[in-house]
């Protein structure tokens, strides 16, 4: 019993994570980790990881989805900006997708 109290907590943990679509071409990531997210872009810290930003392939255009307190929103990478090992996207046209969305 003693370890399963010392799973349940690693369970419940959350990340924030982002769905890309690319048009023409289909889904090119399902719940791909970010470090940050908002309205105005996402941030991806590859400073702890074997990946490095000109790994990802993500392009101006792309759409992406991510959730926030149970709402779904998308936007569209405007500019992507690889620095070191941050990857930086600026994105636009965000918006709250309606309750009943489905994406497979």
């Amino acid at each position: 019993m003693k370890i399963l109290h010392q799973i349940l907590p690693m369970m419940e943990l959350s990340f924030n994570s982002i769905d890309v679509e690319r048009r023409g071409y289909g889904r090119r990531y399902s719940c791909l980790p970010v470090d940050a997210i908002d309205h105005k872009g996402f941030m991806i810290d590859c400073s702890q990881s074997y990946m490095r930003p000109e790994m990802f392939d993500l392009q101006p255009g792309d759409t992406v989805r991510w959730a926030v307190k149970g709402q779904r929103l998308q936007g569209h990478i405007e500019r992507i900006e690889r620095n070191g090992v941050i990857l930086r996207a600026v994105l636009r046209d965000v918006d709250l997708l309606p309750p009943d969305f489905f994406a497979p």
